[in-house]
């Protein structure tokens, strides 16, 4: 075993049946654990607060692995992966406890990989979000993208702005999801979760429909192909609020990717688009607490006001950023300068901010005792 795996026996979580993925999962939640990993002739291996962390279970063959799998998906869908070599879905548990789940092959066996998803949707006054991202959910139309690398909490920011309108607003609500993650209960909206491979066959082709649907929200698991990214922007367009997500680390990369999925004869006329339909990046990544066991987003925020609109119709993307860091009383923040509010608030360690940062010398000069005091004293007025 890798000795960056925690295996000692203080950590360990006992597991008695190593075949029983029920077991196995229900280990992991009271563990607290975010995630789990099921690999072919290994114990199952949890992330508890970023650490992997091994089960005190034997080794799982392959063949206890497709056993768990095939009781997860039904000889079907078990049919389907087999020969996709991939599956996307979700799982839930006897006790409601639900489960995001990817199945896959590597060195030819089974392995499973597991995201615990909470069984109630997150109030977005908890996040520790900017007061700006409650603000968007208010948006009347145009396009709203959460970004950030896997297991960056663009899935929990999504339904947090979901559940604010939901508990607020009386819409029509439809997301498109792969696989369905928050299960949503209607408040004073009406929300139909359609989930791919079962309720329709492919994001594009659910967005080709969805206008037909009478929604005032959609909301778009990712925006992974030309396609799909096309009919996302068009849903904008035509005058809804359109929620979606993109594996980048900052607003002017999303910006730079939505037009790079394009070819090139027609990346002017998408840029004329975007310019047109885009209102805001939430660029976000997640941090160790120190304070107490837990996470804590730092967050990028880019709006779209005519100086942006500008940037990306004309191809001067690289302008984005410094316009970010120079509009912070419009609600724009870039992501060093949340990493130092998490700082200076005690909520995340000092070395993590520096190497996480953008521009580590800069930081250090920032995180320096004496700016404490005016940093905060900044921070509560932009807040006003």
């Amino acid at each position: 075993m890798n000795n960056d795996i925690n295996s000692t026996s203080t950590a360990t979580i006992r597991c008695c049946e190593s075949d029983n993925i029920k077991s196995i999962l229900a280990r992991s939640i009271e563990a607290g654990a975010s995630d789990l990993h099921i690999n072919a002739e290994m114990r199952p291996i949890m992330r508890i607060n970023t650490r992997l962390t091994e089960m005190d279970c034997p080794e799982i063959s392959n063949a206890s692995a497709a056993k768990m799998l095939l009781e997860m998906l039904g000889p079907e869908r078990f049919d389907i992966f087999k020969e996709k070599l991939d599956y996307d879905f979700s799982t839930t548990l006897e006790d409601g406890n639900r489960f995001r789940v990817n199945a896959h092959f590597q060195r030819d066996t089974i392995a499973i990989s597991f995201r615990a998803i909470a069984n109630e949707i997150p109030d977005i006054e908890n996040l520790f979000l900017p007061p700006v991202v409650k603000e968007l959910t208010t948006l009347p139309r145009g396009l709203v993208v959460v970004t950030g690398h896997t297991g960056s909490g663009k899935s929990t920011t999504l339904a947090a702005m979901i559940g604010q309108v939901n508990e607020n607003y009386n819409k029509h609500i439809i997301t498109l999801e792969d696989p369905i993650e928050y299960a949503f209960t209607n408040k004073k909206s009406i929300i139909e979760q359609r989930e791919m491979g079962s309720d329709c066959s492919s994001f594009s082709s659910g967005l080709r429909h969805v206008l037909r649907q009478d929604p005032d929200v959609i909301l778009v698991g990712e925006m992974r192909d030309l396609e799909t990214a096309s009919s996302t922007i068009t849903a904008a367009e035509t005058g809804h609020l359109v929620l979606s997500t993109l594996h980048t680390v900052n607003a002017a990369q999303t910006v730079e990717r939505i037009i790079d999925i394009y070819p090139a004869s027609q990346q002017n006329q998408i840029r004329a688009m975007l310019s047109n339909t885009l209102q805001a990046v939430i660029s976000q990544t997640l941090f160790k607490r120190i304070d107490k066991p837990g996470m804590v987003p730092c967050v990028e925020i880019l709006l779209c006001n005519s100086a942006v609109r500008n940037c990306i119709r004309e191809n001067r993307i690289y302008e984005i950023h410094n316009i970010i860091s120079t509009s912070r009383k419009l609600g724009m923040q870039d992501l060093d300068y949340s990493i130092a509010q998490m700082y200076f608030n005690g909520f995340v360690d000092r070395d993590e901010a520096v190497v996480r940062s953008s521009n580590p010398q800069k930081m250090e000069k920032l995180l320096q005792p004496q700016n404490r005091a005016e940093f905060l004293q900044n921070q509560a007025a932009l807040n006003r």
